[in-house]
This record gives structure tokens, C-alpha cells and sequence, in this order.
């Protein structure tokens, strides 16, 4: 780097591009305490699906059946869905039979209280006890296109129903769990998921619309992923981009954060597979 590109602060020689790095370093520490003030929730009825954030195209593909590659997923849960699987050599229709009927409302009460466990379980859970208990068969791993797939085609079926998370007395403790993990200040941009969410949802960071973080779609397809992805791995890449330590899928605290997110959207319709860039 030539001197001249170099500027003298406080004596010491820095180059442009590490003023760069200190700025935004700065801009974030900012940014991190100006929020504290404004931090609250979202009243009710001022809650908005991250639909309402999207461009035209976006919604467009996500309205069109044909046109929205979520449903890819979709259709291949639906062929899973009536495989025999495991020892038991079971499918998941023979328990359930049609899951236009069975499965319709279930996904918009997940994460439930599961009574063996003592705590909440998501639907991708679910899917994987059952296999464990009624099929016989090995778990399906995390983001795996078949647990994405059954997730989709079980969701689907409640796509327009508004959501009831949250109502079982049991789960109280674990949605306050989540809320206070909403609130709490992490990595090291030292910033929270209502910093964003809840206090500058409708602006643009990036480039990007910043929504209100309303879980109505998941399993969704992002356009940035290509693929069909949980809200597991969506919490996962926020934690990243704060610089923290991202919990591990299935932690007891994604689930706590999940079904704090999943309660705060009750009342909304479910839109499963939604589409986002």
C-alpha cells in the first residue's frame, strides 16, 4: 500500500481498508445500544407475515403452486408419506391415513408439549419419534431432504390455518425461555433478535427487507439457499451474523426460541412453503 493511500490517526498509520473495518465495527456497536429504548414487542394486530416485505416477483412464485419450488418438497413428502419404512415396515399413512384430514391444523400447533420428554419437540421431532416408536426405522438427520420433505407435505396441509402455538399451559415456561433468548444481547455485535425484528423491522440492511421474523412459512424455500431450509437453520444463520455461537440443531434452545416465535405469530395463517429471496 503506498503512504499516501495511509491516513494518520492518533499517530498510528491505518490503511482505508481497515478504517473500513473500524467503522463498521463502530457503526455496529452503535447501532447495538440505540435500539435499547425503542425494544418491545409487536402488538398483535400490527403483526406481518414476511410475505408482506417481498417483492412482487417473490410473491408471485410463492402464490403460483406450479412456479413456487417449494413444492417440489412437497410432492416428494407426500410420496414418503405412504412408504412402508423400518422393522416395522410401516408408512406413515397407515397410522394416519389421509393427511389432507389428519394432518390438517397439526403443524400450526408445533413445537407441543411432549409428555415423555418433559418439554416442547418441533414438527421435524415429531417426525423422527414417530419413526423411532412406530416404524422402527433410524432417524432422518437434520436439513435432510426427507425430513424437509415429510416437514413441507405435513405443513402444507395447514397452509391457511391460523396458527395456536403456545396455548398448552405446559409450554408457558419454555415460551418465556424463547422470549427472554428474542431479547437477550449476543456475539460480537452484541445485538439482539428484536434489535432487528421487533425495533427496525420495514428497513433494509444489505440491501435486504429486514421483516418481523413471523415463522407463518417454514419449511420455506430461500432463494439465497437454493433450497428448501428449517427454521432451525434460518435462527442458526441470524446467530452467525451477530458473531455468536450458534446452537446446535435440536438444542432445547432453538426449540425454546422456535416456539417463542411460532406463539408470537398465533393467530396468523400458516403459508407453508413460503418463498423468500
Amino acid at each position: 500500500m503506498d503512504r499516501r493511500q495511509r491516513l494518520l490517526v492518533h499517530g498510528i498509520g491505518i490503511d482505508h481498508g481497515r478504517m473500513k473495518f473500524y467503522r463498521a465495527i463502530a457503526v455496529a456497536a452503535l447501532a447495538a445500544m440505540a435500539p435499547a429504548l425503542l425494544a418491545g414487542e409487536i402488538p398483535p394486530d400490527a403483526r406481518r407475515s414476511g410475505y408482506s416485505f417481498m417483492s412482487p416477483d417473490t410473491r408471485a412464485m410463492q402464490d403460483d403452486d406450479t412456479s413456487n419450488p417449494g413444492m417440489l418438497f412437497v410432492l416428494d413428502g407426500e410420496v414418503l408419506w405412504g412408504k412402508k419404512v423400518g422393522r416395522a415396515d410401516k408408512a406413515c399413512a397407515d397410522c394416519h391415513g389421509d393427511a389432507r384430514g389428519s394432518m390438517k391444523g397439526v403443524a400450526a400447533r408445533y413445537p407441543a408439549f411432549d409428555r415423555t420428554r418433559g418439554r416442547p419437540v418441533t414438527l421435524d421431532q415429531r417426525i423422527n419419534l414417530c419413526r423411532a416408536n412406530h416404524q422402527q426405522a433410524s432417524p432422518l438427520p437434520y436439513e435432510s431432504r426427507d425430513i424437509l420433505a415429510l416437514s413441507a407435505f405435513v405443513a402444507h396441509q395447514s397452509r391457511g390455518v391460523a396458527i395456536t402455538t403456545g396455548d398448552d399451559p405446559q409450554l408457558f415456561p419454555f415460551v418465556e425461555q424463547g422470549r427472554s433468548l428474542f431479547m437477550q444481547r449476543e456475539g460480537q455485535l452484541n445485538l439482539a433478535c428484536t434489535n432487528c425484528h421487533d425495533d427496525n423491522f420495514d428497513k433494509h440492511l444489505a440491501g435486504s427487507s429486514i421483516t418481523q421474523g413471523q415463522p407463518t412459512g417454514y419449511p420455506l424455500y430461500r432463494l439465497e439457499w437454493q433450497t428448501l431450509g428449517s427454521l432451525e437453520r434460518r435462527l442458526r444463520s441470524c446467530m452467525t451474523g451477530v458473531r455468536a455461537q450458534a446452537y446446535d440443531y435440536g438444542a432445547p434452545e432453538l426449540v425454546a426460541l422456535e416456539l417463542y416465535l411460532m406463539s408470537r405469530a398465533r393467530g396468523m395463517p400458516m403459508e407453508t412453503p413460503a418463498v423468500r429471496p
